[in-house]
């Protein structure tokens, strides 16, 4: 834990093969973090941009590229779940996390299909497989958690897709006989991107858009008391001068939360930010805020639907690249 007085802990939102072997350690030595995540983006800029995977891709001609593209992912895993073994096993977290094909977002058969053929052949008990949080991810997760696969349950902009979730979690735990962990991340910056210009047009303050919704989902989390079930913020990197590097970290310190974050934001946070408690807030404080929102024009059920789909679209193309130059 990075606090361990609230059990809030930072993640690493980075994968890449020299990365693991050196800063990543030291992160994990100096206390910093103790979790990572990836998504299809991240190992775009990683495969692409880095010559790490020249030799293991020469290896892999043979293959298809879905297949170059997941062996080469499934290494990175394997090699970042074992550094963070001795995490895990002291309860410290351990965990990093791998996306399914976000293509599959909306069948959830062919979700659970592969979630479970990656949890086979990573086969690391401090692994959770990530599954985007659409209709029909949710009927994969009851699935999968029933079978006792810690999920990572991603791209969460709605609260009422998150009470989705947490149903799907509830369910799922009911089912199995082990005690699967898993986290429910709750995008946040985006938002402000999206509204904080109409917001300002309006009257209505910036950069709170993103941080009152993920305290509301969280407020949702913390009440139904699920075992094993956290909060993780994500989507929590600034982008433009308009709030320090280490807002969407300082501003959702939660107790026992989590905050998975590039590299960068992280040591921004760690040298620079405020480290106070900052949640929970009041469902009452929340709701007064969005009603203004609502009273202004801004349909937010709207705001929910496009950045899920601008999400899901982005992780999709990322993939399609990785796939098209792999080829």
């Amino acid at each position: 834990m990075y606090l361990k007085d609230l059990s809030f802990s930072l993640w690493a939102d980075f994968i890449e093969r020299d990365f693991l072997n050196k800063e990543f350690k030291e992160l994990i030595e100096n206390g910093i973090v103790n979790g990572a995540t990836s998504n299809p983006a991240i190992f775009k800029n990683a495969i692409l941009n880095s010559i790490a995977y020249k030799e293991q891709l020469k290896e892999l001609k043979n293959l298809s590229a879905k297949e170059k593209y997941e062996a080469l992912a499934i290494y990175d895993i394997k090699k970042a779940a074992d550094i963070l073994k001795p995490l895990y096993e002291k309860g410290d977290d351990g965990f990093v996390s791998i996306e399914v094909d976000p293509n599959l977002a909306n069948n959830a058969e062919k979700t659970i299909e592969e979630a479970k053929r990656l949890w086979k052949e990573i086969d690391r008990e401090n692994l959770m497989i990530k599954i985007p949080v659409t209709d029909e991810g949710c009927r994969a997760i009851k699935e999968l958690v029933s079978e006792g696969i810690n999920i990572n349950a991603t791209l969460i902009f709605d609260p009422k897709y998150a009470k989705k979730c947490l149903d799907a979690f509830e369910e799922g735990i009911k089912n199995s006989d082990k005690k699967p962990y898993g986290v429910l991340s709750i995008f946040v910056s985006r938002f402000d991107r999206k509204l904080d210009n109409t917001l300002v047009q309006k009257g209505l303050e910036k950069g709170k858009a993103g941080i009152l919704n993920a305290a509301k989902i969280y407020n949702t989390i913390q009440k139904r008391e699920l075992p094993n079930i956290r909060a993780l913020f994500a989507s929590t990197g600034v982008k433009g001068d308009d709030y320090p590097p280490f807002y969407y970290i300082s501003e959702l310190i939660a107790p026992h939360s989590i905050n998975t974050t590039p590299i960068n934001t992280i040591k921004s946070f760690v040298n620079d930010g405020f480290k106070e408690q900052k949640l929970p807030i009041e469902d009452e404080i929340i709701d007064e805020f969005f009603d203004r929102v609502e009273k202004a024009g801004v349909d937010m059920q709207n705001v929910y639907n496009e950045l899920l789909e601008e999400g899901l679209l982005a992780f999709v193309d990322a993939f399609k690249e990785i796939i098209e130059e792999l080829e």
